[in-house]
């Protein structure tokens, strides 16, 4: 088979599926409302929870940064790239989460595949949540250590399989807010059972930090849980990019000996990570914005309670609509953009095959309206016939 062909068969085969993607061009960035195809929408598929994205001070920290650093890093980390607004990000971040070290990194992808791809290897094993965000899997997978999925958010699964006998590490992998379904993993039960076989526990909270716990520490400190290795990103709550590791001092130390994603990847912006540090205070001090949000979920939950929809069990801005088969998700979210709503269809492989769904994700930049249309709009589908 040509590469042309294959090409062409996998494109074919996924058009079949109705699982094709397609990316649309936004003109105006992503806020409460989104500008689409020359289109205006509300906006109820960003992972900006708080707003922090169109936020001023962290708007002006980043032209502060920009004017004082210029709009690149210019090199890597290990090279020019590491600047003092690096560093004392680091150093802010580590403090916060009480870690005695945090490592920037270019994204929360970048960040999975470097922690596994640089601590495992032959005859370890890695024990991950089913339901595990892509890049998990992907570097699991990819690493020399063997892979096995306990069933999600299933404490009993992941001891069962920490009982089998091994001679290797283990590392048992899991997110703190799940990114598809919206709902929480049982830490202080996973990390009970890791402690018990002498494994570490990885969590990658992306969708959990900023707006669980006390000053928005995650979903780790929420639940006084605290893994050996804690993965945070900068594309959700705190409305910008990037991620960090937070570790040991001996682990931060090899990561920057030998983490091959840190070492030849040019470090992100130095005004980037002055943005970075202002979101940061806006977090710590955002018990306005994680109540509001919360506001927004109860009403968003409430509003659909008799409506026939299958919500699945999430607390978070997270609020899948079970939908079930592919055509009737894209359907759907055709339907609600035709009534100004931009939310997304997600199908498999990012779901399993028949839970095809609408993501909708809620702000705290949101208005009571906004919602109310959302609700009006939904629960009209569900009382015509054919829809």
């Amino acid at each position: 088979m040509s590469f042309q062909h294959r090409i062409e068969q996998g494109l074919a085969e996924r058009r079949a599926a109705d699982a094709y993607r397609r990316r649309a061009v936004s003109q105006s960035g992503s806020g409460r409302e989104i500008s689409l195809n020359g289109q205006r929408y509300l906006n109820f598929s960003s992972n900006d929870y708080l707003g922090l994205s169109r936020d001023p001070t962290v708007i002006r920290a980043w032209q502060s940064g920009a004017e004082r650093y210029g709009v690149g890093s210019a090199g890597s980390g290990h090279v020019t790239g590491f600047t003092t607004a690096h560093a004392e990000l680091e150093q802010q971040l580590a403090d916060w989460l009480g870690y005695p070290r945090a490592l920037l990194f270019i994204s929360g992808y970048a960040a999975n595949q470097a922690v596994i791809a640089t601590l495992m290897q032959n005859n370890d094993r890695i024990l991950a949540d089913k339901f595990s965000h892509a890049s998990l899997i992907e570097a699991s997978m990819h690493s020399p250590a063997t892979l096995r999925r306990f069933q999600h958010n299933q404490p009993t699964s992941l001891d069962k399989l920490l009982q089998a006998e091994h001679s290797g590490q283990t590392l048992a992998i899991t997110e703190g807010v799940f990114s598809m379904d919206g709902d929480s993993a049982p830490l202080a039960a996973l990390h009970h059972a890791c402690q018990q076989a002498g494994a570490w526990l990885m969590v990658d909270d992306a969708h959990g930090i900023g707006v669980n716990g006390s000053q928005g520490r995650g979903t780790c400190a929420a639940q006084k849980v605290k893994p050996e290795l804690l993965v945070i990103t900068f594309g959700k709550a705190f409305g910008l990019s990037g991620a960090a590791v937070l570790c040991s001092e001996s682990m931060a130390e090899y990561f920057i000996q030998f983490a091959r994603h840190l070492i030849y990847s040019t470090s992100m912006p130095p005004a980037q990570a002055c943005a970075l540090s202002a979101a940061l205070q806006r977090v710590i001090a955002g018990d306005d914005l994680r109540q509001q949000l919360q506001q927004n979920i109860t009403q968003f939950r409430n509003g659909l309670a008799d409506s026939g929809l299958q919500l699945m069990n999430s607390q978070s801005a997270i609020q899948p609509v079970l939908v079930g088969e592919n055509q009737a998700a894209i359907d759907l979210a055709r339907h609600l953009s035709e009534q100004g709503i931009w939310t997304s269809a997600i199908r498999p492989p990012t779901v399993p095959p028949g839970t095809a769904r609408l993501r909708i994700t809620l702000s705290a930049v949101h208005h009571e309206q906004d919602i109310n249309h959302l609700l009006e709009v939904l629960n009209a589908v569900t009382a015509t016939p054919g829809e």
